[in-house]
């Protein structure tokens, strides 16, 4: 049967066997992603490196390398990429994140940001 899933389906399976074998949980850095991770990486890449750089090192908005975020929780860092800093360019993404994705992101941030799959 599961050759037959539609796409959606079958990326549905896959996360959710994924979340079952413990893969995409907090722990090592070279940890399978799962397809939601996936597309947080690919989002974090593309949109905010817009305007953080597309490595991350700054561009129109501040670096958010490990190391310039020396210092930051993983509270406030998740904080701002859901509320954005008001008076600032930085806009909020609660939208298009839950409060689990922002924390994920705000984690890979602090320690090093996995490249795109």
């Amino acid at each position: 049967m599961l050759p037959s899933l539609r796409y959606g389906a079958w990326a549905a399976w896959l996360v959710l066997a994924g979340c079952a074998a413990g893969v995409g949980t907090a722990g090592p850095q070279d940890a399978p992603l799962t397809v939601r991770q996936v597309q947080l990486v690919r989002l974090v890449r593309q949109d905010c490196g817009a305007c953080h750089g597309m490595r991350l090192t700054g561009g129109l908005g501040s670096p958010i390398t490990p190391s310039a975020l020396a210092g930051q929780t993983p509270e406030s860092v998740t904080a701002t990429i859901l509320y954005g800093h008001p008076g600032t360019p930085m806009p909020g993404w609660r939208g298009l994140l839950s409060e689990a994705d922002a924390r994920w992101i705000a984690e890979r941030l602090l320690t090093g940001f996995p490249e795109e799959p």
